[in-house]
């Protein structure tokens, strides 16, 4: 399958391809993109769908919306929802289709065009405004955040977000440096981390962790993608599946517990018969899928990522 356009094959996500056929659209079913992006995954599934088909897109960037209106406003087969993937279910009910929906699709993270715009504070590559936000009209940005964040509140995000072992260096080097001026830019933040922690990995800039953790704390990243997973089975129909790629150990550790079922399901031992209960609500559709070496060597941020497939079970 092809892109609709060149401005959706320049933005072309990670595993698209492999995302959409895992989710074995029907012509006439019900799919949501709820992260909609540069369009990639939507061109993908409408190419899937006759008249009867519906794809509901969402996204909580207003550049993504705006992209969406423009490509895909007029298409009859298609609605657009200016917000969270939080409110999927929200958004469900509101379309008439809670229960009914044949496959959702979620690229979880930041996207291409966001990490590619300075203006957006998401890379230390290019210096611009220390943003992070992935709705720039709501919430707090980075830098207020670490304006007047508590040395032991950042040195929790960096560890718990980010893996980061230098985070109590980098955290006391951040409180010295805002007491001079405060933090505006990527720019400086990346400075104030690579000046307080020893080199990393050859490619690797310091302030790689630094930076997903602060990003994933601004956005609360992990609590929405837990409050998503939790609500799939009341939008999806029995069969309905779920295409779900993640960027990084944290999310995926999620999404693997959510497949699996809850952590009280009875553990099974080979000769010991199980205890009456319930299956899991989903199961897996084959073994995590990773980019292949021409996808990686194409796309960088192809290395980390894992696409699982979920279905909703009878």
């Amino acid at each position: 399958m092809a892109l609709e356009s060149g401005f959706a094959r320049a933005h072309r996500p990670v595993l698209a391809e492999e995302a959409v056929a895992g989710l074995a659209p029907r012509p006439d079913g019900i799919y949501v993109d709820g992260t909609y992006g540069r369009g990639g995954h939507a061109a993908l599934l409408l190419a899937t769908l006759s008249e009867q088909g519906r794809l509901i897109l969402i996204d909580q960037d207003p550049e993504a919306i705006a992209h969406a209106r423009e490509h895909h406003g007029g298409d009859p087969r298609v609605s657009i929802h200016h917000t969270s993937f939080a409110a999927l279910p929200l958004v469900v009910d509101q379309e008439g289709v809670a229960g009914r929906v044949d496959g959702v699709l979620l690229d979880l993270g930041v996207s291409s065009p966001q990490l590619d715009d300075p203006e957006r504070g998401f890379s230390f590559s290019r210096s611009g405004p220390l943003d992070m936000r992935m709705n720039p009209e709501a919430g707090q940005s980075a830098a207020d955040w670490l304006a007047e964040a508590e040395e032991g509140e950042i040195i929790r995000v960096l560890r718990e977000y980010g893996e980061e072992r230098f985070a109590r260096r980098i955290a006391r080097a951040i409180l010295q440096a805002r007491a001079a001026e405060r933090i505006e830019s990527t720019g400086r933040l990346a400075e104030i981390i690579a000046e307080a922690v020893p080199a990393g990995p050859p490619g690797r800039h310091p302030a790689t962790r630094s930076f997903q953790a602060i990003r994933i704390h601004v956005n609360r990243e992990l609590a929405v993608l837990d409050q998503v997973l939790a609500s799939l089975r009341q939008v999806l129909a029995p069969g309905g599946r779920a295409a779900l790629i993640s960027f990084h150990s944290l999310e995926d550790r999620r999404v693997k517990r959510f497949i699996r079922g809850n952590a009280d399901q009875p553990k099974v031992v080979a000769g010991v018969p199980l205890p009456d209960a319930e299956l899991p609500p989903f199961r897996a559709v084959g073994k995590a899928i990773k980019a292949g070496e021409a996808e990686q060597a194409e796309n960088p941020r192809a290395r980390s990522a894992v696409l699982r497939i979920a279905e909703r079970r009878s």
